[in-house]
């Protein structure tokens, strides 16, 4: 499984919305994600460009862009972006096998 961080900026209308009633939103994304053999591991509110940070653990990127795709359809929020996510140690293997492709910042063609 993969990680994923969600990062959702709402619309005028949804905080409207939220503040009248308010509500766990994760409770209204986990289902869609369960059903596509993910899980969320943590949500957070955020002050700033994105008022919920998440972040999620699918099976794949199909399946991430598909959670993506659905939310940004709801007409709740007013931007999305899903960024894929590297263990440390998936980021030395690639650190590594950069180094062994041969390509050097610098060389001569």
């Amino acid at each position: 499984m993969a990680c994923y961080l969600v990062q959702i900026g709402w619309t005028p209308e949804t905080w409207a919305s939220m503040m009248q009633k308010p509500y766990d939103t994760l409770d209204a994304v986990r289902p869609p994600i369960e059903k596509l053999q993910g899980r969320v591991i943590g949500g957070w509110f955020a002050f700033g460009e994105y008022d919920l940070i998440t972040i999620l653990e699918l099976p794949d990127n199909t399946s991430a862009a598909a959670i993506s795709m659905a939310v940004a359809a709801s007409g709740a929020i007013r931007c999305i972006k899903t960024t894929a996510l590297m263990t440390v140690q998936e980021g030395i293997r690639a650190m590594k096998l950069a180094a062994e492709a041969g390509f050097g910042v610098g060389e001569p063609d």
